[in-house]
């Protein structure tokens, strides 16, 4: 368990006058605030529309008592989110409703007005508490809980805001800066008090947000916790609700707001804030000590380390920035200086700590230099620079720089999942007239149940059972907002080889919440089809399986009171599988997670067959470039945990412990059916003969015992006359876990 640590009273330590600059006799100058984000020009919001925030900070003291603090947020936000879960009615619908493949049989369109009439009266937001704390020393459970939470909580501002900006849009508010999604949705909720982190000031990491995480938006900062200033680049503690009478700095924004700021990464000559011309960004008048650079001088005198978080332009980003939190930093030195316009400007030398994660801007950078040159940022590893031969919008490259294993290239590659003939059978029903796009009461957007299941920028408003897309028979252009997913691939991806996975999905753009992201294709096989293949050991995907991830994309229940989860269009259980055994595309490389950035969304587009629709994929979340995707495969994690590749001497063997994911299965396999035990005495002796199986077992200490919970273990012979087995070992007297071997083997 995680406890939070008070600081200790600043009184107690050394006399603050005696680092303190030279006091500077100057005029009194109002800091200049840094801008909100681009969209919405001569906008200022006032200081104390947003609570001001309130730090502190103490040495690691561990104190008993304090555990407490951490254990009591958790139940009180559990009790929260449970209790606010009962009173969203949610009925089960009935397959029976269904099942008619006409989408006119299935058109209901429930007053969708009204799902989100009903308003909670607001609470009434208390200030930014201004009680110091670090929080240390998290247990595996409290760092996913504290993660998902983070992660719900931004799921929340995003559907908001998009909800927000449709709303706006409908209303011609679009030239209104007041009325934006993003202001809007932070409002909304800190009066719902959805605002994380707010009873206590923190100092260093926030639970729950990475070093890489980035934002759109300044106020979605706000929301986490991460930097509480709307507008102003350094947030401390003020004077007066400090322990000791100092302010003191938890946080600050580089954007390069300042002419005499220094960004070398690691290294930042800082300029303090005030004294700036707010139209040209210039020096117009000397800083003073004061305000949020004093808090700055103050945490160094201390030692408080600050969270750095960099803005920075970015092409396709809703607000045109990109916020990126780049872990923390210690302040070594500050001075008074003669800044490039003649006045005299307050710096800070900030260090990264060691010992963190690669910073985000970093990624960001190299992710850009990958897109154009791949070849010349990375000589070594990449085996090819399109796996889909050009099949997709844009390249799909593998890379693999960990060994010799280049098994995506031996699979066809498609760009979209292949029916049986008969889905087509019932034709492509009636299509919108629309010319230059749909509109608010066509066909199509009645078929969703009377509204748009994208924005204007093709994102995922919210998630439903069932998504109609225009089709062949409509006369709308492939611009149409309703044409989304069909229109394939927009992103980069890369196939890489790891040693924590196997093989992984990573994008080289910034991906955005909602965004689409790609279909998960292969060979479409009806139940008795699938059984078949699953004799002959064949790699099948049953996408019934998949969790209903969509549910939570726009789940604005603990906003709205009446909110219904949508249940129109519905269809009934998926009761086919999918073969990506010789044809697959690159959502097949995707991994596994309970706590996925990815989900599976449901889409009709060229058949009206409800028995079979596209398995479409979004995102749950801003994915950062470089960082791996994952969907809830609604499976166990002990099945589908993470594979962790290890190596030694022998050159014919390689190991592999975890769980070795069925996509990754052989073309041909030989079936052990477990359910007598002459079975597994034939498996058994089938692996040891294999070359080196058995030395490698004896050397290792390694029993391998076959898994009487399994009813079958199979070995099959791929392309490269490579050789998979499963089975269960025991290592030592403590721990169970799946294996997985293969080793080269004459056809």
């Amino acid at each position: 368990m995680g406890s939070l640590i008070p600081f200790p009273d600043l009184n107690s330590f050394p006399d603050p006058t005696t680092t303190t600059a030279t006091a500077t006799i100057i005029p009194k100058l109002e800091p200049k605030l840094e801008p909100f984000d681009d969209p919405q020009p001569g906008f200022t919001q006032p200081l104390n529309s947003i609570p001001n925030p309130n730090p502190n900070h103490s040495p690691q003291t561990p104190l008993d008592e304090t555990n407490v603090y951490s254990e009591f947020n958790r139940i009180s936000e559990l009790f929260r989110t449970a209790f606010a879960k009962q009173n969203v009615d949610v009925p089960n619908p009935s397959a029976d409703d269904v099942v008619d493949p006409n989408p006119l049989a299935i058109v209901a369109v429930p007053d969708q007005n009204n799902q989100v009439a009903v308003v909670p009266p607001k609470r009434r937001h208390q200030p930014r508490s201004s009680e110091l704390v670090r929080v240390l020393d998290l247990g595996l459970d409290d760092q996913r809980y504290f993660r998902d939470l983070v992660r719900k909580t931004r799921m929340i501002y995003d559907s908001l805001r998009v909800f927000a900006e449709e709303k706006r849009r409908a209303l011609g508010l679009e030239r209104r800066t007041a009325a934006r999604g993003d202001l809007k949705a932070a409002t909304v909720m800190r009066d719902r008090g959805l605002w994380l982190n707010r009873d206590k000031r923190i100092v260093g990491s926030i639970p729950g947000v990475y070093v890489g995480d980035l934002f759109f938006f300044r106020m979605e900062l706000c929301v986490v916790g991460l930097h509480g200033q709307s507008q102003a680049g350094i947030d401390y503690v003020t004077a007066s609700h400090s322990s000791n009478g100092e302010p003191i700095a938890t946080s600050v924004i580089v954007s390069g707001g300042y002419e005499d700021d220094e960004d070398a990464g690691d290294v930042i000559i800082y300029t303090g804030h005030g004294g700036q011309d707010k139209t040209h960004s210039r020096q117009c008048a000397h800083q003073k000590l004061e305000g949020g650079n004093l808090g700055l001088e103050r945490s160094m005198h201390y030692g408080i380390e600050v969270r750095v978080i960099r803005g920075m332009r970015y092409a396709g980003s809703p607000s045109g920035k990109v916020y990126v939190y780049d872990g923390l930093y210690r302040i070594f030195y500050s001075w008074f200086d003669v800044g490039k316009s003649g006045f005299g400007v307050y710096k800070f030398k900030l260090v990264r700590m060691e010992n963190q994660p690669e910073m985000g801007s970093s990624v960001l950078r190299l992710a850009k230099s990958l897109r154009t040159e791949p070849l010349s940022v990375r000589p070594v590893g990449y085996v090819s620079l399109d796996i889909s031969m050009n099949k997709e919008n844009v390249p799909v490259l593998l890379y693999n720089d960990i060994d010799s294993e280049h098994d995506p290239m031996y699979f066809e590659y498609i760009a979209a999942v292949v029916f049986p003939p008969h889905v087509y059978q019932g034709g492509n029903g009636n299509g919108c007239d629309c010319i230059s796009g749909c509109t608010d009461d066509c066909l199509c957007t009645s078929k969703n149940g009377g509204e748009f299941a994208y924005d204007q920028n093709g994102i995922l408003i919210r998630g439903k059972p069932l998504i109609f897309e225009c089709g062949t028979n409509c006369r709308c252009p492939p611009s149409c907002r309703n044409r989304v997913s069909q229109n394939g691939v927009r992103n980069r991806f890369e196939v890489f080889r790891s040693r924590e996975t196997g093989w992984g999905v990573r994008s080289l753009d910034l991906i955005q919440a909602g965004s689409f992201i790609c279909e998960y294709a292969g060979v479409v096989l009806t139940r008795e089809q699938a059984q078949l293949f699953t004799m002959n050991g064949d790699s099948l995907v049953y996408p019934n399986r998949f969790a209903d991830r969509w549910t939570e994309w726009g789940d604005l229940s603990q906003i709205f009171s009446d909110y219904v989860r949508p249940e129109h269009p519905s269809i009934p259980p998926l009761d086919f599988a999918m073969d990506v055994s010789r044809m697959r595309n690159v959502a097949c490389y995707i991994s596994h997670s309970s706590s996925p950035n990815v989900l599976v969304q449901l889409v009709l587009y060229d058949h009206n067959n409800l028995l079979f629709p596209h398995i479409m994929l979004f995102a749950m979340e801003n994915i950062p470039p470089l960082r791996e995707l994952s969907i809830d495969y609604g499976v166990a994690d002990e099945w589908t945990g993470k594979l962790r590749i290890l190596f030694w001497g022998c050159s014919t063997l390689r190991f592999q412990v975890g769980v070795y994911i069925a996509l990754e299965a052989s073309r041909r396999i030989l079936l052990f059916l477990l359910d007598e035990e002459a079975s597994a005495e034939l498996f058994n002796s089938s692996w040891q003969a294999l070359p080196g199986c058995k030395e490698f077992a004896e050397e290792n200490s390694l029993s391998l015992e076959v898994d009487k919970s399994a009813i079958e273990v199979w070995v099959g012979i791929g392309k490269a006359g490579i050789a998979r087995a499963y089975c269960r070992v025991a290592s030592g007297k403590t721990m169970l876990f799946n294996f997985a071997f293969s080793c080269d083997m004459a056809e």
